[in-house]
């Protein structure tokens, strides 16, 4: 992956990182393939799907949280340890998504409502 295409996604309401590094799948490609055959994730990375309001867990062999964001950054869904085999609610005001490894939102306190900020 282009290191380019990694970025630092910071939760300003609450003043933390919520990635480091965060891979930035903006093409159909990249969000079509997402995190399939990936190795499970890190602390600190993620993966950012543009213009995405629902995701699913088909052949996913972990949990990971979701973050779902509109068009400025602002938090209008969350999902929490979302396994493999899952599909997730679709969140009409999203115009991306957030993945996380599974306890991110937890540890971050992550809300409803709170503003990220792209790095």
């Amino acid at each position: 992956m282009v290191a380019s295409r990694y970025r630092r996604f910071l939760n300003a309401t609450r003043g933390n990182v919520l990635a480091d590094k965060a891979f930035m799948a903006d093409s159909f490609f990249l969000r079509l393939r997402g995190l399939l055959g990936r190795p499970q994730l890190a602390n600190g990375q993620g993966l950012f799907l543009d213009h995405c309001n629902c995701i699913h867990m088909f052949g996913m062999t972990y949990a990971i949280d979701a973050v779902f964001l509109d068009k400025q950054l602002c938090v209008v869904g969350l999902v929490t340890a979302i396994g493999p085999g899952r599909v997730s609610s679709v969140y009409k005001s999203a115009n991306a998504c957030l993945e996380l490894p599974a306890g991110t939102i937890a540890a971050t306190g992550t809300a409803l409502g709170d503003n990220l900020q792209l790095q």
